[in-house]
């Protein structure tokens, strides 16, 4: 396959997956609210929703999930404030990463691919990476605090800690490969 053609493909994807994530951000604190399958059926069924139509539907239930925030602030458990603040820390961060791999990918299409603002862009990514991965690490240690118990060390927050860690480490040798292919260029076409 083509590497133009694969990297329209893929920016597409990534520009779809940014788009999601900044679409579910303000919805955070309702998903937090929501602890089981059984609430979230009582939270629906909370409105009253028969014999409205789909505008009415969405309407209120958009309501609820932006009502939530200011609803975790003033009554909510402490668990519902950090799991939303974690949420909405990993959820940015996050959209900085698609943001750096939607900027490398313009490189890519531009023929410019060798450039210090991709090593830069990858640096970013890094950070962020890393960024997500300390959040998880304290949700995790904070868990272990709150319950008293190792019950969060088997929870999938535990495993965001080395795979995102392992993801900085990954953007980072990225990062000073492209940097150093750069350099090369650079050097190259000083030579010519």
């Amino acid at each position: 396959m083509d590497v133009e053609k694969l990297a329209r493909i893929l920016k597409r994807l990534v520009s779809i997956t940014f788009v999601c994530n900044l679409l579910v951000l303000p919805l955070l604190a309702g998903l937090a609210r929501l602890r089981g399958l059984g609430e979230l059926t009582g939270g629906i069924s909370y409105f009253s929703m028969q014999g409205e139509g789909a505008a009415e539907i969405v309407l209120r239930l958009t309501g609820y999930f932006l009502a939530s925030w200011w609803e975790i602030w003033q009554f909510g458990e402490r668990y519902a404030q950090v799991l939303a603040l974690f949420l909405f820390f990993c959820g940015v961060c996050t959209a900085v990463i698609l943001w750096q791999g939607r900027r490398v990918l313009d490189t890519v299409l531009r023929g410019e691919t060798f450039t210090r603002g991709n090593a830069a862009n990858m640096g970013r990514a890094a950070v962020c990476c890393f960024l997500i991965s300390g959040a998880a690490l304290l949700r995790t240690v904070w868990g272990l605090f709150h319950y008293g118990s190792i019950g969060p060390l088997f929870t999938y927050n535990t495993l965001f800690i080395p795979v995102f860690f392992m993801a900085g480490l990954l953007c980072l040798i990225l990062s000073a490969l492209v940097r150093q292919a750069a350099e090369l260029k650079e050097e190259n076409d000083l030579t010519i």
